[in-house]
C-alpha cells in the first residue's frame, strides 16, 4: 500500500531528526559540578519511578489483555480475540515506550540548557525546545508506526481491521491514563509540599537548597509533564486516526481503502510540517522566548493547511473535506488564543486574580474560581461551531455519510500540528528543571533572569498545550462515539444512529456518565492531597534540624522522593480502577443504548470540567508568578501569600485532574469499541 509506505517513510524521517537533535543536545556542555549534582539527582529520581510506575502498569495491563482475549472468546468472537487483545499489548506498550523515551531525553536536556543560561538566553532556548521536539517527534512518529504497522500486520480486509486495532488505541489510552494520574499526583504532591512548608511556613524562596522537596518537585515536572503528556498525545494521535480510519469504513464504496488510509497520512504529512515549523525556531537574546516559538507554529499551521489541501484531491478528490479540514486547524490556532487570554499575566482574568490577592486567600480562590467557570464558554461555543461547520461543509460533498467524515476531517486537521505542540509543551518542564537547577546551584542572579524568562515562557506552552489536548479531545470523542455507534450496528446486524435519552436506562446511563466525572475529579485531588500529607510531614521534620536550616548539612532529597513515589502509585490506583470498571458496568447491566448515553453525557461533562480545572489552575499559578514579577508587593507580601495559597488549589486542577481527565473520556470511547460485543 503507497499511502502507508508515506507514513513509514515520514515517521522513520522523524525518528532521524529526533536522533540528530538529541545527538546535538547531548554534545554540549553540561555546566559546573554543582548543576550536575541536582541534575543527577533529578534524573536518577525521575528513572526509578518511572520504573515502579511502570512495572505496576504493565501488571495491570496484562490482566486487562486477558479479559478482553476472554470476553471476544465467550462472545463466540474467538477469530478476533487474540488479534485484539494482541493490540492492546502493542498499543501500551508503544504508549509506555514514548513516554519514557521522551522523560529521558529531557532529563538530561534540563542540565546543558541550565549550562547555556550562563552565556546565553538564546542558546538556552534553542537546546530546551529542541529537547522538547526530540520527545514530539518521537512520540507522534510511533504512534503513526504504531497504527500503521498494526493495520498492516492485521489488513487482510480493509474493512474490518479498523475495528479490530481499536485494540491499540484502547492499550494507548490506558498506559496513558495511569502515566498522566500517577505522575500527575507525584508531581502536585511534592510542588504542594514544597510550596507551603519552603515560601509559606519557612518563607524560604522557591528551589531552595534547604528545601527537602525540592529535588522531588523537579522530578515531577519530568514524570508528569514530559512522560504523562507524552502518552497523553500518543493516545490522543492513535485514537484519533482509528476512529477516523472506522468513519472511513462506512465510505468504502466511494474512496476505497484511500478513505480509511486518509487519516494516517494527513498526520504524516502533519508530522513533516511539524519538523519543519521546528527547525525554524531560532532564539535571540534579549527577545521573548515566545515569539520565536509562535513564529514556528504559525509556519507549521500554514504548511499543514496546504499538504492537507494537496492531499485531501490525492485522496479523496473533494474539495469539501479540504474545507472541513481548515476548520480543525482554525480551531487549534483560536484555542491556543483563548487559553492565552485566561492564563496569561497579560490579560484581564489573572489580573484580576492578582488584584483579589491583595485582600487575602479567600477573595483570590473566589475570584479564580470565578475565572475557572467563565473559561468554559468561549471553548465550548468554538468546538460546538467546528462540529456545525465540518459537518456541514462534509455534507456538501455529495457523499452518503459525507457530514460525519467532515467531522473527521476537522478532528485530523487539529492534529496534524500535534508534534510542534508537544515539542511546546516538553519544552515547559524543561525550562523549570534547568530554572531549579540554576537556583539550588546558586548560580550568579544575571544567570536566573535568562532562565527567569525561560521559565516564565514555559508556563505559558504548558497551559497552551492542555488547551489543544481539550481541545483535540473534544473533536476525537465525537467521532469515538460514532465509531462506536458503528461498531454496534455491525454486531447487531442493523443500523444503530439514535439513542433514546427518554428511556429510562440511557436516562440512567447518562446521569451515571456525568457523576463519574465528578467522581473521578475528586479522587484524583484526593490522591494529590494524601500523598502531599505525607511530604509535607517530612519536610517539616527535616527543617526542624538547624543544621539544614542554616545551610550547613545537606537535606535528604532521597527520602522525600521515595514518599512521593510510594504515595502517587498507591492513590493512582484506586480512581484508575474506577473509570476502567464503571461502564464497563453500565454495559453489561444496562446495555448497548445506555452506553451510548453514558459516553455521550460523560464526554460533554468531562471536556466542560477539563476546561474549568486546566484553565482555573493555569490562571491561579500565573497569578502567583505575576505578582512574584514585583506587582501588589512582590514576593512575602500579603498578596503573594494568598496567591500561594491559590496556586497550591490550582495545583491538582491543572496537573493531575484536568489532564487526566483528556484521557479518561477517550478511555471510555475506546474501552467501549473494544468491549462492545459484551455489551449487546
Amino acid at each position: 500500500m503507497f499511502e502507508l509506505a508515506i507514513v513509514v517513510v515520514i515517521s522513520i524521517l522523524a525518528l532521524i531528526l529526533a536522533a540528530i537533535l538529541a545527538r546535538s543536545i547531548l554534545s554540549q556542555d553540561e555546566g559546573t559540578p554543582k548543576m550536575r549534582e541536582v541534575s543527577d539527582a533529578i534524573r536518577v529520581g525521575a528513572e526509578a519511578f518511572i520504573k515502579r510506575q511502570y512495572s505496576t502498569i504493565a501488571i495491570l495491563a496484562i490482566v486487562l489483555a486477558v479479559v478482553i482475549f476472554g470476553v471476544y472468546s465467550l462472545t463466540g468472537q474467538q477469530g478476533l480475540a487474540t488479534f485484539t487483545a494482541l493490540a492492546f499489548i502493542v498499543g501500551a506498550s508503544c504508549s509506555a515506550l514514548a513516554g519514557v523515551i521522551g522523560m529521558s531525553v529531557a532529563v538530561r536536556t534540563n542540565i546543558r540548557t541550565a549550562a547555556a543560561a550562563q552565556t546565553s538566553s538564546g542558546k538556552a532556548l534553542d537546546i530546551s525546545f529542541r529537547g522538547g521536539a526530540v520527545s514530539g517527534l518521537i512520540i507522534t512518529a510511533m504512534s503513526l508506526l504504531g497504527v500503521s504497522l498494526t493495520y498492516y500486520a492485521l489488513g487482510a480486509d480493509p474493512q474490518t481491521t479498523p475495528f479490530i486495532i481499536v485494540g491499540f488505541a484502547f492499550g494507548a489510552s490506558f498506559v496513558a491514563l495511569f502515566a498522566q494520574l500517577g505522575g500527575g499526583i507525584y508531581t502536585k504532591a511534592a510542588d504542594v509540599g514544597a510550596d507551603l512548608v519552603g515560601k509559606v511556613e519557612a518563607g524560604i524562596p522557591e528551589d531552595d537548597v534547604r528545601n527537602p522537596a525540592t529535588i522531588a518537585d523537579l522530578v515531577g515536572d519530568n514524570v508528569g509533564d514530559c512522560a504523562g503528556r507524552g502518552a497523553d498525545l500518543f493516545e490522543s494521535t492513535a485514537a484519533e486516526n482509528i476512529g477516523a480510519m472506522i468513519l472511513g469504513v462506512a465510505l468504502f464504496p466511494v474512496f476505497g481503502a484511500a478513505g480509511i488510509l486518509f487519516p494516517l497520512v494527513m498526520c504524516a504529512l502533519g508530522l513533516f510540517a511539524s519538523m519543519i515549523g521546528i527547525l525554524c525556531v531560532r532564539g535571540k537574546d534579549g527577545a521573548d522566548p515566545m515569539d520565536a516559538m509562535n513564529l514556528g507554529y504559525y509556519i507549521t499551521a500554514v504548511i499543514s493547511a496546504v499538504f492537507f489541501y494537496f492531499g485531501t484531491m490525492w485522496l479523496l478528490g473533494n474539495i469539501w473535506f479540504f474545507y472541513s479540514g481548515l476548520v480543525g486547524i482554525v480551531l487549534s490556532v483560536a484555542f491556543l488564543r483563548v487559553t492565552l487570554y485566561y492564563t496569561d499575566h497579560h490579560y484581564r482574568p489573572v489580573q484580576e486574580i492578582a488584584d483579589a490577592s491583595e485582600t487575602g486567600p479567600a477573595t483570590n480562590i473566589i475570584t479564580g474560581f470565578s475565572v475557572a467557570l467563565e473559561t468554559t464558554a468561549i471553548p465550548a461555543i468554538l468546538i460546538g461551531a467546528s462540529l456545525l461547520i465540518s459537518f456541514w461543509l462534509g455534507s456538501q460533498s455529495g457523499i452518503s455519510f459525507g457530514g460525519l467524515y467532515g467531522t473527521a476531517a476537522a478532528t485530523i486537521g487539529m492534529l496534524m500540528v500535534c508534534a510542534y505542540v508537544l515539542a511546546m509543551d516538553s519544552f515547559g518542564p524543561i525550562a523549570d528543571n534547568a530554572g531549579g537547577i540554576v537556583e539550588m546551584s546558586q548560580a550568579p542572579e544575571s544567570v536566573r533572569k535568562r532562565m527567569d524568562a525561560l521559565d516564565s515562557a514555559g508556563n505559558t506552552t504548558k497551559a497552551l498545550t492542555k488547551g489543544y489536548a481539550i481541545g483535540s479531545a473534544s473533536l476525537a470523542v465525537f467521532l469515538l462515539f460514532n465509531a462506536y455507534m458503528s461498531d454496534i450496528s455491525r454486531l447487531i446486524g442493523k443500523t444503530f444512529n439514535v439513542v433514546n435519552i427518554a428511556s429510562i436506562p440511557v436516562f440512567v446511563g447518562a446521569l451515571l456518565g456525568a457523576m463519574l466525572i465528578f467522581f473521578f475529579a475528586g479522587l484524583a485531588i484526593r490522591a494529590v492531597s494524601k500523598t502531599a500529607q505525607y511530604v509535607i510531614q517530612e519536610v517539616r521534620i527535616q527543617f526542624k534540624d538547624p543544621a539544614i536550616m542554616a545551610g550547613t548539612k545537606k537535606p535528604d532529597y532521597a527520602r522525600v522522593i521515595d514518599i512521593t513515589t510510594l504515595g502517587a502509585l498507591k492513590n493512582m490506583v484506586l480512581p484508575g480502577a474506577i473509570a476502567i470498571a464503571f461502564p464497563i458496568f453500565i454495559g453489561i447491566t444496562l446495555k448497548y443504548e445506555a452506553l451510548a448515553g453514558f459516553l455521550m453525557v460523560g464526554t460533554i461533562t468531562g471536556i466542560l470540567m477539563a476546561l474549568i480545572l486546566n484553565n482555573g489552575g493555569g490562571a491561579w499559578d500565573n497569578a502567583k508568578k505575576y505578582i512574584e514579577s514585583g506587582v501588589h508587593g512582590g514576593k512575602g507580601s500579603v498578596a503573594h501569600k494568598a496567591a500561594v495559597i491559590g496556586d497550591t488549589l490550582g495545583d491538582p486542577f491543572k496537573d493531575t485532574a484536568g489532564p487526566s481527565l483528556h484521557v479518561l473520556i477517550k478511555l471510555l470511547a475506546t474501552l467501549s469499541l473494544v468491549l462492545a460485543p459484551l455489551f449487546i
